[in-house]
Formats: C-alpha cells, sequence, structure tokens
C-alpha cells in the first residue's frame, strides 16, 4: 500500500510539472533552425505536412515549433515536367542525331528493296526505337553494345519459343513479354526496345518462317548497322557544332 502511494504521489508530481513548464507544441509561425538543430531529432508530422523539432527535457519530451510544406507532391509532379538539369540543346545537338535516324531508314530501305524477293525485311519498328536510344541518348543504359544485343537476341529467340509453345494469341503475348522482362533484369541487360521484339513475331505471320534465325535477324543485324551510324552521328555532335 505504502509504495502504491508513493507511485500515485510521483506521478501527480510529473503531471503537475509538466502543466507548469508546458509550451506549445505547435506553432503556427515559421522558426528558422539555426545549424545546432542538427544535434536534436526530428520528426515528420504526415497528417499536417510538417516536420517538428523535438528536444528533450528532464521528465517530458517538448515540441518547439513546425515547418509547413506547400509542395508535398512535388515529387510527384516533377516526372511530368521538362527535366530542369540539362540546358537547352543547339541546333547541332538536334541536327546530328535526326540526320542519322534518317540515314538508317534509308539504308534499311534500301536493303529491304533488295531481299523482296527473298520474302524478309529489315525495317522493323523496334529498330526505330533503337534509333532513338542510340543517337539521342547515347549515354543511357540502354544504349551500351551489351544491354542492347544481348537483349534483342535474347528477348527474340523468348517471342518464337513463346509462339511455338503457346501459339498466337494474348497467353503467348503475355508470357512472352513477361520473360524478356524478367530476362533483361536478370541478365543485366534493360533495352526498352526489346520488349516488343516476342510481340513482333508472335502477331507478324510474315517473321515465322524465320523461327529462331529471328533472334538475329532482322533485330540484331539491324543494330550493327545501326552502330555504324551512331559512331558518324557522334563523331559529327562532339567536331562540328553549331
Amino acid at each position: 500500500m505504502g509504495m502504491q502511494m508513493r507511485i500515485i504521489s510521483y506521478h501527480h508530481h510529473l503531471l503537475h510539472h509538466n502543466a507548469s513548464s508546458a509550451t506549445p507544441a505547435f506553432s503556427t509561425s515559421l522558426r528558422p533552425f539555426s545549424s545546432s538543430s542538427i544535434l536534436f531529432p526530428f520528426h515528420k508530422n504526415l497528417a499536417g505536412g510538417s516536420v517538428i523539432r523535438t528536444t528533450k527535457g528532464r521528465s517530458s519530451y517538448h515540441n518547439y515549433g513546425t515547418v509547413a510544406s506547400s509542395n508535398v507532391g512535388a515529387p510527384l509532379w516533377e516526372a511530368w515536367k521538362p527535366d530542369k538539369a540539362s540546358s537547352a540543346p543547339s541546333l547541332s545537338d538536334v541536327l546530328w542525331p535526326s540526320a542519322g535516324a534518317f540515314t538508317a531508314m534509308a539504308i534499311l530501305g534500301r536493303i529491304d528493296e533488295m531481299l523482296t524477293p527473298k520474302g524478309v525485311s529489315m525495317t522493323i519498328a523496334p529498330l526505330g526505337a533503337v534509333c532513338a536510344v542510340l543517337f539521342a541518348t547515347p549515354t543511357s543504359p540502354g544504349a551500351r553494345k551489351y544491354n542492347m544485343f544481348m537483349a534483342q537476341i535474347g528477348c527474340a529467340a523468348i517471342g518464337v519459343l513463346a509462339f511455338s509453345v503457346l501459339g498466337p494469341g494474348w497467353l503467348a503475348r503475355s508470357f512472352a513479354l513477361a520473360a524478356s522482362i524478367a530476362f533483361m533484369i536478370f541478365t543485366r541487360s534493360t533495352h526498352p526496345p526489346a520488349a516488343s521484339l516476342p510481340i513482333l513475331f508472335i502477331d507478324g505471320a510474315k517473321l515465322h518462317h524465320l523461327n529462331y534465325w529471328y533472334a538475329f535477324f532482322p533485330g540484331a543485324a539491324g543494330c550493327i548497322l545501326l552502330c555504324l551510324i551512331q559512331v558518324m552521328v557522334l563523331h559529327l555532335k562532339d567536331n562540328f557544332k553549331f
């Protein structure tokens, strides 16, 4: 009983101490924090969109001030805006990649004319996406030669396998696309244009006769030509600026 009375008395003492020394937990005014504020822990108030600085007292924790934030949703909208870190491209930065894309499609079209009697074509939609990656973003991961050829060959082969096992239809397309993405992640060869190769084969009856040769032609074979043109484009961008 004596121990219980002492605990109750101590509890009332703490309540009296907190009531006499309490400070407002929140403030509507903005208070700048000094450089020494990094020594105190901070807690984020998710409901109010604010940050509370907390200091430790003798018998309780006291909260001092809040820092309001009106751009809580800023990260969500940043993805919809142009990249602020990059400067405006020069005319040569626009012209040379565009000229490279024109040259690539012109050469592929000329090759198509020579291959028409054999019923094959070099000009496929994924190679247009490869042109954008190689010429416009040559330093991106998707433009690495390992990524490009590993993904082009692997994803094309997956498309042929899915068609052979599942036949045409939505199930083959879904499986092929899922397997292609898993393949690129597993082999660390992410190359977005290659993800369309399986679907192109499954839906393209004129490509079925290629069977597993589709893994090398026209995707990977076309990329060899595009890599050669990329060398020319990068040389022009570096040495002929205007």
